[in-house]
């Protein structure tokens, strides 16, 4: 029999948000680039909760962005309800969330995919990756199909979500199939473990989703979207993209749910032992939720839209993996729901993935060369962090043909330097979820600013245009400017100044201080100070964000950046590619197996493996400097 065979630079395994992210960046880096789905109809698509960004996860999305990526331009087109979180805190945790019509996300993100140069789309499952042994190299050749059809690249990106083997599972329901239904991967967890790849198991789950028409919604509370709409795209703003928003929904459990839930709490795969594999701590399921903390009354619920085009809502905080008949006992007793029809019924998804510590920095796979990965199979959960990893595994591919060296964000630099830190020096027990808490230098670290942090890098790899690049030139020499003139221009301490002030309950004056020194004080900032302002100029919004946050923070800034120069002293002394650990002595024997596992880069990384204590570094430092 015949079979096809094909030539590529990169194949990308899987068209998630991790698969999308990468297989652009691979195409627009020049690569000759495919990628492979299960199905046309899985391509960005959003198996659990209908929303891009939320805490930390908004950052995320602009620093994807900022690098020339895709998912914030999508969600930008596709957004049902905008909001920005956790405004009455500082600007450090400020995070963007927005509601997304999740088919119409897919399809916009299909027609990208569709219409960008180099890029291939192939319907098709890979259940083999094939490599050649070079010495004692062991080097990616390429992939083969359910159909035996064969595809060569230089480089392979996996990107398998939670498709390895999936297993969904409510009650006593059980059924080998991917998320929503769609076709499970059931081959090529062998091939890799065939090659040494070690492999976790992990679970993660998604509520029902009902008939919208069977809801009273006078019984919830309304959760409409915020009146000023902050695009995830840099390159867009309000005007383009403001539209009309669909509200969500807010309700509570309460006793007579939770007593359905610990009544039949026998009948739950999580308890009965049917389900073994790791959960997301940080998104637990109703019923681990009310055996966890027996001492809340109620629980939030958020019934989400869908889509437009839909009456699906989406039961959010309310994930299980309870029979059917429980399901619709529990979400009967939540206020608005008394007469509510299930559309799908909630499940738990069990699939295959992998320990991030067997990977590079550049997500490159230690022992396989020219071997990438990104998103829920390098042990994370969620959209946003799936596109992070997707968009780096695909620059780094793309390098890799080219003969280049690697790109890598460290911490200091960016959340998804922070991210892939994370998930590739520590052991993963389950499913990571990114938090604003894991980011040392978050007040550097903003959103808002993430352009200024990484779009010059996104333009240096090829990814920005020369007209973005030149904006972000022109917008940093206007913020430089004007933080320069407020620190210049003083107001004395005449009548108009102390009766400003003092209707502001501020402190008068005894001597003439500048702009800054008057925005820094707490009960002002450079938008209520405008009265004083005389000399203002006119300047675009998000220049003025930036200048604001700069002086009203500049003292914790500059300690910062103190911090982060420390950091970087450590964090870019080299570790020797071929150290042998054993030959460390005085090494601790845990510390010696933890580095000889992991084999860190840098010491900044080897620090931060558990079980490696600030004396293994003393010894290892002091062995690297007599070497």
């Amino acid at each position: 029999m015949a079979y096809i065979e094909e030539n590529y630079d990169v194949i990308v395994v899987g068209a998630g948000h991790a698969g999308c992210e990468a297989a652009l960046a691979s195409a627009r880096l020049g690569m000759n680039t495919i990628m492979f789905t299960i199905s046309m109809n899985s391509i960005a698509f959003m198996p659990c909760n209908p929303h891009i960004g939320g805490s930390s996860k908004g950052h995320l999305v602009r620093e994807i962005d900022a690098l020339g990526g895709e998912m914030g331009k999508n969600i930008d087109k596709t957004y049902l309800q905008s909001k920005m979180l956790n405004q009455s805190k500082g600007p450090a945790v400020h995070s963007l969330r927005a509601q997304a019509d999740k088919e119409k996300y897919s399809i916009e993100m299909r027609k990208v995919l569709q219409n960008t140069d180099n890029l291939t789309l192939r319907q098709g499952e890979i259940v083999e990756i094939l490599t050649d042994k070079k010495e004692n190299t062991v080097e990616i050749k390429g992939v083969k199909t359910i159909s035996g059809a064969v595809y060569y690249a230089k480089a392979v990106i996996l990107c398998t979500g939670t498709y390895l083997n999936a297993r969904c599972v409510y009650g006593d329901v059980s059924e080998n199939t991917g998320p929503n239904g769609l076709k499970a991967a059931d081959y090529l967890t062998d091939s890799l473990i065939a090659h040494g790849i070690k492999m976790n198991r992990f679970k993660t789950g998604t509520p029902a989703r009902i008939d919208g028409r069977t809801v009273d919604y006078s019984k919830m509370q309304e959760q409409p979207g915020d009146e000023t709409v902050v695009p995830f795209s840099f390159e867009n703003s309000e005007e383009d993209i403001k539209r009309k928003q669909i509200s969500c929904w807010l309700t509570y459990t309460n006793e007579e749910t939770h007593k359905i839930i610990r009544n039949n709490i026998n009948r739950s795969p999580l308890y009965n032992g049917n389900i073994e594999s790791t959960g997301p701590r940080y998104c637990p399921s109703i019923e681990s939720k009310v055996m966890t903390f027996a001492d809340k009354e109620k629980h939030h619920v958020f019934i989400e839209p869908e889509g437009e085009d839909t009456n699906e809502m989406y039961v959010g905080s309310m994930s299980s993996s309870l029979p059917e008949d429980v399901q619709y006992a529990m979400y009967r007793t939540v206020p608005g729901l008394e007469n509510v029809k299930i559309v799908r019924n909630a499940y738990a998804i069990e699939y295959d993935c992998i320990s991030g510590t067997q990977l590079k920095s550049s997500l490159e796979f230690k022992d396989i060369k020219g071997l990438f990965s990104g998103g829920q199979f390098n042990g994370s959960s969620g959209y946003e962090e799936a596109g992070a990893q997707g968009i780096i595994a695909g620059i780094n591919a793309a390098r890799f043909c080219k003969g280049e060296e690697p790109f890598v964000l460290s911490r200091s630099e960016a959340y998804i330097g922070v991210l892939i830190d994370d998930l590739v020096t520590k052991e993963t027990e389950e499913p990571y979820r990114m938090m604003t808490s894991r980011a040392e230098y978050r007040l550097l670290l903003r959103q808002d600013n993430a352009d200024l942090r990484l779009t010059k890098k996104g333009y240096e790899i090829g990814l920005i245009s020369e007209d973005r690049y030149n904006h972000l030139c022109e917008k940093e020499k206007m913020i430089e400017k004007e933080i320069k003139r407020l620190h210049e221009e003083k107001v004395g301490a005449n009548k108009r100044v102390q009766n400003f002030l003092e209707a502001h309950n501020s402190t008068k004056l005894k001597t003439a201080a500048s702009l800054a020194e008057i925005i820094r004080r707490p009960e002002f900032d450079y938008y209520s100070i405008e009265e004083l302002d005389v000399n203002r100029p006119v300047l675009p919004k998000e220049v003025i964000e930036q200048v604001n946050i700069d002086i009203k923070y500049e003292g914790y800034i500059e300690r910062q950046k103190r911090q982060i120069h420390q950091f970087e002293k450590m964090e870019n002394r080299k570790i020797p590619a071929d150290i042998d650990y054993n030959d460390v002595k005085s090494l601790r024997i845990e510390a010696m197996q933890k580095l000889s596992s992991i084999r860190p880069e840098t010491i900044g990384m080897a620090k931060r493996i558990q079980g490696v204590s600030p004396a293994d570094i003393s010894v290892l430092m002091i062995y690297i400097n007599q070497k």
